[in-house]
């Protein structure tokens, strides 16, 4: 299967090495994990992606969407780009909306920009995108203000959002931990029903490994900016390889897997790595 986004030997500094050498590809309708602490870089390589990370930091690597580079190229260029070909969803809603603008207006707005719709097309698509994400009431909703809803709606009108100009790649940076267990798994049901519905690519950032054994196809797990195993789902929550890993799955409620006893050579090899 050929990849819609490759990302190969990625690297990040930001006054020091933050991601170092990071490849990863996503496939349509296929959800790909990218799991691991805080710190370990995961979020840094989905701003990547979409050139959203500070202007000191420094990149390398490749980043292709397609057959096209899209690793340092100019804003303008990112913007056509941005929402239309590749789309974001963060981890609060709340901070992703803007708070004094209408749904309505934050749904039609870029799709009128990137697809040329006239203002009753692109309200009809918006209560089209709002009834598939089920939130409910869609065509009320559309005047309403994030404050009117729930944090698990907020969530669902961000993905209606990211998804109104049919992306071809989602990145969904720990979109389920602002909110409590019952809506998580809502959440997570939708994201598998629109990748494979409409053959999306979703990068899945989360240092939770409960989250991608409910959804992703493959996982990857990052630590100190590097990827330290990458297996498909079954294969990694059934014999993961790396004593991180083990770890990371031992943490897990009701895991009867124990993390293997560290060498000194590890533990000296990892330290040099920091």
């Amino acid at each position: 299967m050929t990849a819609i986004l490759s990302i190969d030997d990625l690297t990040v500094d930001i006054g020091r090495p933050l991601v170092k050498g990071v490849s990863l590809e996503l496939h349509p309708g296929r959800i790909q994990g990218l799991a691991g602490e805080s710190g370990s870089g995961k979020t840094l390589t989905s701003l990547a992606v979409l050139g959203l990370l500070p202007r000191q930091a420094r990149t390398g690597g490749s980043i292709r969407l397609g057959d096209t580079e899209i690793l340092g190229k100019r804003r303008r260029e990112l913007n056509r780009i941005r929402g239309r070909r590749i789309a974001m969803v963060f981890q609060d809603p709340s901070s992703a909306l803007h708070p004094q603008l209408t749904v309505g207006h934050q749904l039609t707005d870029h799709m009128r920009t990137h697809l040329g719709l006239n203002r009753a097309d692109a309200r009809a698509r918006a209560v089209e995108m709002l009834e598939r994400v089920a939130v409910p009431g869609a065509s009320d909703a559309l005047g309403r203000y994030p404050h009117q809803f729930s944090g698990g709606q907020r969530q669902r009108i961000s993905i209606a959002i990211a998804l109104a100009c049919d992306p071809d790649v989602l990145l969904a940076d720990e979109p389920t931990t602002a909110l409590d267990v019952t809506v998580q798994a809502g959440i997570l049901q939708l994201l598998r029903e629109l990748a494979t519905e409409r053959e999306l690519a979703v990068l899945l950032v989360t240092h939770d490994l409960g989250v991608m054994s409910a959804v992703a196809d493959e996982v990857a797990v990052m630590r100190d900016g590097r990827i330290v195993e990458a297996a498909d789902r079954a294969t990694l929550f059934a014999s993961p390889q790396h004593d991180y890993t083990r770890g990371l799955l031992a943490a897990l409620p009701g895991s009867r897997i124990e993390p293997e006893a560290r060498t000194d050579a590890e533990t000296r090899t990892e330290g040099d790595d920091a």
